[in-house]
């Protein structure tokens, strides 16, 4: 009987230890198996979900076969209770080990929006309310109480948003966005404003950044930005009128239709240079960094004006006499 007993119990213990064997080597197989995925799927994780939550989805959607081993799996690595919220990109071949090392990893699914230098504050927040991704929260017909509702100073928001390739996660809300816009601009204009060349005349970063957004408007070639700031800075120094079609034109608003007549460069407003000495009240677009630098280092020169050649460029002139003989051939296509 005693031997029976042991013979028994070795077979048990036998049995068990394959059996172990087999679900260990199962296991292990299990964590390093890619999930039956056959094209690129997207997870998504809600705040506050649990481990478990996210497990049984994994399994109604059919990635997984083995809940229990994930759940195992989580326990071992420690990842069970560090889940970050949002939306993971999920691609063929991934194994349940790299899956939970990605969703603890806070590496999220990211959309992109992109301000466009020259933009003007209708056309930002426009472009705001209809990507899908961003959650609304402002009320962008108030565009006068926008800054004060973003938590910033009560003043224009025209300029104040930096133009560039913005990439968020699900969840981001509109006033974060437009936040870290903002600060990007000060960021930039601040860095540019302390490698400013000598004696301009600006008092203030936000000066410099409404000439900037000036320049931004007039450039068509990339090369000509410091050569046309030089204009303006000059123009401003000797107490001359700017005279830029840009403002005229943003002093129209939506009355613009594609073209500026005589009449309307006499329109009553503070933004109209034609009108008014000195600068806008205001930037009148988003300005770009190379805008912005070339407002703060404006090339040396004397010419005072410059008219479109029709090509993308312009032709400058010292005198007034010159420039009227440059609108004469560019401009009214006659001969000089």
């Amino acid at each position: 009987m005693p031997k029976l007993a042991i013979k028994l119990g070795l077979i048990i213990v036998i049995c068990i230890s394959l059996t172990a064997l087999f679900f260990y080597r199962d296991y292990q197989q299990f964590k390093q198996t890619p999930l039956t995925l056959s094209e690129p799927q997207i997870i998504i994780i809600a705040p506050g979900s649990s481990f478990d939550t996210v497990n049984q989805a994994l399994l109604e959607r059919g990635l997984l076969d083995n809940s229990l081993y994930m759940r195992l799996l989580a326990g071992e690595s420690g990842h069970a209770t560090r889940l970050k919220a949002g939306e993971y990109d999920i691609a063929p071949g991934v194994t349940p080990t790299s899956l939970l090392d990605l969703l603890v990893s806070g590496q999220v699914r990211q959309y992109s929006l992109t301000l466009v230098e020259g933009w003007n504050i209708r056309e930002v927040l426009a472009a705001l309310e209809q990507d899908p991704v961003l959650i609304k929260t402002l009320d962008y017909s108030q565009t006068d109480k926008l800054m004060a509702n973003l938590g910033f100073e009560s003043q224009s928001p025209e300029g104040l948003f930096f133009p560039d390739t913005y990439y968020f996660p699900r969840g981001t809300t509109d006033k974060e966005f437009l936040k870290r816009a903002y600060q990007r601009l000060q960021s930039v204009l601040q860095e540019e404003w302390s490698n400013r060349a000598e004696n301009l005349p600006y008092n203030t970063p936000y000066e410099a950044l409404i000439m900037a957004s000036i320049v931004e408007k007039e450039t068509g070639l990339a090369s000509e930005r410091d050569t046309i700031a030089g204009v303006f800075v000059r123009r401003l120094e000797k107490n001359m009128k700017l005279q830029t079609d840009p403002t005229v034109i943003y002093a129209m608003g939506l009355q613009f239709d594609g073209n500026i007549r005589k009449k309307d460069l006499n329109i009553d407003s503070p933004h109209n240079t034609y009108r008014y000495r000195g600068l806008p009240p205001t930037p009148i677009a988003l300005a770009g960094r190379e805008a912005i630098h070339a407002a703060l280092n404006p090339e040396p020169g004397k010419a005072l004006y410059f008219v479109s050649k029709g090509d993308g460029s312009h032709y400058f002139s010292e005198t007034l006499q010159e420039h009227n003989r440059a609108v004469a051939k560019y401009q009214l296509k006659k001969s000089q």
